[in-house]
Order: C-alpha cells, then structure tokens, then sequence
C-alpha cells in the first residue's frame, strides 16, 4: 500500500502534541476492477506509528500483502527527522526496503530538508520534503543517484468525524518512460468515536485509501509504464 511513502500521517494533527499509532487491514480493489490487476494481493495490512521529541520525530509503517496462499512481500519505512529552529524547517532522513516472493527490494536512503506546518488548532497539517534518493544494489546504471520530492497532509473536520489525509511522492527512475515515477495515496475515514452515541474510546474508522500511480503498478501482463487509480474498502483503529 504504502510502497514508497512515504506515507500518510494519519493521525498527524494529534501527534504535533503526542504520539499517535494505528493499524489499518485494506481490502484491495484492484483484481476486482480490472483482469490485469488480478494478480494484486487480495489484502494489505499496515502497522503505523509516529512520535514526537524534543528534537524532532521519528515515523515508522510496515506493511504486509497478502493472498490466498498466505504473505506475498513485506515493507517498511522509517524517518527520522531533526528540527532546524521553530520555523517548520527540519532534516530528514529515511530508509525504504523489504522483500516479496520475487526478492528482496533494493534497500533505499534518503535525506533533505522538510518543512512543517499546521493551523492553529492542528485540524490541518502538511509537510513538504525534497531528498536526495540513494538506491543500493541495483543493477540497472545510473539509478543509484536519484531524487524525491513528497508532500503530506491531514485535515480534520465535521466536529472530528471525517479525516482526509494522504501522501504524494515524485522521484527520479530511468528505468520507466519519462525517467518518473509517481504515487500518491489519499485516504478518506469516518471516525465513528466522533458520533452520536458512540463511545469516545472506541476508536475504530471506516474509509478507503485510492492508489494513484504513474510508472509504478508492476504484475504479471501489467505494464509500469500507465497509470493506474485503485481503491481500498478499510478499516483502522487508532491507539
């Protein structure tokens, strides 16, 4: 799901002041919508957490798909970011890896600068981030030495009920048409703790995620050189 983040903060307008995990299960669309996708695993899910310090954060995700047969590939990614004054600025740096049924992923550094802000009552926030992108042990030339920009942001609303947050990354590949790849995941939840007659700590939300993608989708008889918009039916509790 999050093949590259970077990644959504979900809960990132509480975790400015605290520190905030979840887990999400997301039932893939793709092999429903289109033949082409039907190799895609059936469902994926996601460990979240990120935590605030006195210097800065720390942000980690994995993910596992899965299928029929059981675990398909497994994914992580971990940033560390380190404040640079009270302006939003910070230093970022980050490692990307894992492995599937295929191999393992090559593993991925990246650093830059991030910028950071939020509205006064932390409803919306965003993050900017511009990184050099190291990539090990492909065999592909000139790949290694690469570049990402991302953006992230959350916004809260209806009195809490509603949380649209999500991830846009663009980096460097001369591997795919164009030497681009692009991802981005939005995600859309209903927090039922923030309706009427719910109980405030049952802290369960209902919502899909949308992969859009350019260059990214790979598969049997599927091209990476498209794009592709595939949804998720999902569920997500908060701790």
């Amino acid at each position: 799901m999050k093949k590259s983040l970077l990644l959504v903060f979900a809960m990132i307008g509480m975790a400015f002041t605290t520190s905030a995990q979840n887990i999400q299960l997301h039932r893939d669309l793709g092999n429903v919508l289109s033949d082409k996708l039907e190799d895609r695993p059936t469902l994926t899910s996601t460990v979240e957490m990120f935590k605030p310090d006195s210097w800065g954060n720390t942000f980690f995700f994995v993910d596992f798909d899965y299928a029929h047969s059981g675990v398909q590939s497994a994914y992580w990614e971990i940033s560390r970011e380190f404040n640079l004054g009270k302006k939003g600025f910070a230093a970022h740096i980050e490692y990307d890896g894992g492995l599937s049924k295929f191999g393992s992923y090559n593993n991925a550094y990246l650093i830059g600068p991030a910028f950071n802000g939020h509205s006064a009552d932390f409803s919306k926030t965003y993050s900017i981030q511009l990184m050099y992108k190291y990539i090990q042990g492909s065999k592909y030339r000139g790949i290694h030495h690469n570049w990402q920009l991302t953006g992230v942001w959350s916004t809260t609303f209806a009195k809490g009920a509603c949380t649209f947050s999500g991830f846009a990354d663009l980096w460097h590949d001369n591997t795919v048409s164009g030497n681009l790849i692009f991802l981005s995941e939005p995600q859309f939840w209903v927090n039922l703790n923030a309706l009427k007659g719910v109980n405030k700590k049952f802290n369960l939300s209902l919502g899909t995620e949308v992969e859009i993608s350019s260059n990214f989708v790979y598969g049997k008889g599927v091209s990476n050189n498209r794009s592709y918009v595939i949804p998720t039916a999902a569920a997500k509790w908060t701790f």
